[in-house]
């Protein structure tokens, strides 16, 4: 998809980090737009970013409900009647070692992360394709999905579920003759909300896992020296969806890690920790 200005994006996420970013580059480029996060001040305050004269539409929006992520298919194809660009990008993290992760840790990473996703799919993509038009469907994963990085079990899993998914969706999508698109974002370490998502978990999900900080302090630490924006991240995406680049990895060290881990699989040999570490900066 090479022009981007008149089409329509979807994107949820939307009220910080790379979901803002994704909605003022959309906007940038005369896109229409559908905003969607579980955060009200922080949907409004990306709503006040837009430019004059840029169509936009806010709500709020539980990605791990189905019955929601349709109530905004609804409003996107009843306002705009048709979307081009679905940004499934909401995503929230859980840290510390798989033995200590709770139910509850699991059921809300994976209830957002890979759900969220799955529900995107469902209630967008058999509408887009009906319309018969361009269009991509990009699924923000982590270089986390790609590699296992200490204390991150439960989101690993999540993000290694959404790059599967979004490999079966192309594949799919390409035996259905369909002109839609997938792309996969695998970001590292970005200065975003997402290391505060649990300000916005739900009660009865709050029991979370008792030796999380040692883990979070680093991820924080990860993030705060990221030279990567999440503007640099959005930039990178929109020209993929140009190029149809289908993995997107904004983070050269990611690409690193990932032929370590694949030589590794192909070698049998075990992993180790330094695969996927959190590193205090980014590795040019």
């Amino acid at each position: 998809m090479k022009q981007l200005e008149g089409k329509v994006a979807v994107i949820t996420g939307a009220a910080s980090g790379i979901g803002r970013a994704l909605a003022v580059a959309c906007a940038a480029e005369g896109m229409k737009l559908v905003l969607a996060d579980v955060d009200g001040d922080g949907l409004s305050a990306t709503g006040e970013l837009m430019p004059r004269g840029i169509a936009v539409r806010t709500t709020r929006c539980d990605v791990s409900k189905i019955k929601a992520v349709e109530r905004l298919a609804e409003l996107a194809f009843g306002d705009f009647g048709n979307v081009h660009l679905l940004f499934n990008n909401a995503g929230v993290a859980a840290l510390g070692p798989v033995w200590s992760a709770t139910p509850e840790d699991w059921q809300w990473v994976l209830g957002v992360n890979l759900l969220g996703v799955a529900n995107g799919i469902v209630s967008f993509v058999p509408r887009m394709m009906a319309a018969g038009e361009d269009g991509h469907i990009v699924n923000t994963a982590s270089g986390a999905g790609l590699t296992a990085v200490p204390g991150s079990g439960v989101y690993c899993a999540s993000k290694h579920a959404v790059v599967a998914l979004s490999e079966c969706l192309a594949k799919d999508l390409e035996l259905a003759g369909s002109e839609l698109k997938v792309n996969v974002l695998c970001p590292s370490l970005v200065k975003t909300a997402i290391a505060d998502s649990g300000r916005h978990r739900p009660v009865h999900l709050a029991s979370t896992n008792p030796d999380s900080a040692p883990y979070d302090r680093r991820v924080r630490a990860g993030m705060e020296a990221s030279e990567v924006s999440a503007g640099d991240v959005a930039r990178m995406t929109l020209q993929a969806i140009r190029d149809d680049q289908f993995y997107i990895l904004p983070h050269p060290a990611v690409r690193l890690r990932v032929e370590e881990r694949l030589r590794k699989i192909l070698g049998d040999h075990k992993p180790l920790q330094t695969d996927g570490h959190v590193a205090p900066k980014d590795e040019p």
